[in-house]
């Protein structure tokens, strides 16, 4: 934040629904819980928030909207759906793969139709299949147990937080991601993405918890002050209403709104930047492709893969993040006046202009 203030540009960065001092309506202070309601956090309700904070600033043009993980999904949609509003975008880590297709092939489309970023329940019922059997992170993610699991794991929140950071990051030398041929090669993916079937997530991914000379390395990037802020929000309100997110994008009922836009493309100037050691980057084979389709002014030298950084690329390196930031803005720049806004929760990031 402070790089880019120094730029010029006015930086916040709010809580998403669902995660920090975000409340719900119906449960008031109390944390979000499995059986709550599911609807709030369907993708349009997301993009709504973002829209109505951009008023509440009193801007009425946005410069560049950021989104790093499932925040990319919610950045790539305010500028789907809103290209007026969010002059360019800036997708990080996970490829938005475009709106879902109708099963119509009004096109003559030679690929199959877009799946969003949660796995279909075809693919889940793929991997259970498998000797031994597995399950995709999404789907555990939906299911009732994940929060619980995550929340109170045997060996703390603590370090459950820290070895979750230390298997997604380019510290984790296990992480040397590639392209992937199909649906058939997922069991490449490490047990943080496709997991065993009877495991919980941290005890997928226990037996790789960062060493002593390890948890040196990561307090580079991620040193205990910043890691205690993680463990305190997550301590007090739990993880179920992050998980919400994902429980809301493998129902269909809660997205089939998304198919409004189906067929329609992002023509506002858009870049990808991501780890070289992220496997998030290819976790679901052909996103890559479809989002250079779907975002029609997106470059090939607009993608890109930062050497040496995993998935949490702005805390890894946030220099070489900064600098490519500042680039694209100065590039997409087109009005006198702006200001600029990361949104974070799974973390969304938005950039502001004013009149």
């Amino acid at each position: 934040m402070v790089p880019l203030s120094n730029a010029g540009y006015r930086v916040v960065a709010p809580d998403q629904r669902g995660y920090g001092r975000t409340k719900s309506c119906s449960a008031g202070d109390s944390p979000i819980q499995f059986d709550d309601d599911l609807s709030p956090f369907r993708i349009l309700n997301l993009v709504h928030d973002i829209i109505a904070l951009v008023y509440a600033l009193g801007c009425t043009s946005v410069l560049t909207v950021v989104g790093h993980d499932f925040g990319s999904l919610v950045a790539a949609h305010c500028a789907l759906i809103r290209p007026d509003l969010f002059k360019s975008l800036v997708c990080m880590s996970a490829p938005y793969p475009g709106p879902p297709s109708l099963p119509f092939n009004t096109e003559n489309q030679s690929t199959p139709p877009v799946h969003q970023v949660s796995p279909s329940v075809t693919l889940d019922k793929f991997l259970r299949s498998l000797d031994p059997p597995k399950k995709h992170y999404t789907a555990y993610l939906s299911g009732p147990d994940a929060g619980k699991d995550m929340h109170d794991p045997p060996e703390g929140l603590h370090d459950f937080v820290r070895a979750y950071f230390h298997v997604k990051s380019g510290d984790w030398p296990v992480n040397n991601p590639h392209l992937l041929g199909g649906v058939s090669e997922l069991t490449k993916l490490p047990h943080y993405y496709i997991m065993p079937a009877g495991s919980s997530m941290p005890e997928a991914i226990r037996q790789d918890a960062p060493s002593k000379e390890e948890a040196v390395l990561q307090n580079l990037w991620l040193p205990e002050e910043d890691l205690d802020v993680f463990v305190e929000e997550f301590g007090r309100n739990g993880f179920q209403g992050g998980l919400n997110w994902y429980r809301a994008m493998t129902d269909e009922q809660l997205t089939v709104d998304l198919s409004l836009f189906a067929g329609k493309k992002i023509d506002v100037p858009a870049m990808f930047l991501g780890g070289a050691k992220d496997w998030g980057v290819y976790q679901s084979p052909g996103a890559l492709e479809k989002m250079r389709l779907c975002c029609t002014r997106m470059r090939g030298e607009d993608v890109i893969l930062v050497d040496g950084a995993g998935h949490w690329i702005q805390q890894e390196h946030p220099g070489e993040v900064s600098r490519r930031l500042l680039h694209f803005i100065e590039m997409a720049k087109s009005v006198r006046r702006f200001c600029r806004i990361p949104i974070q929760g799974s973390e969304a990031h938005i950039s502001l202009e004013e009149d």
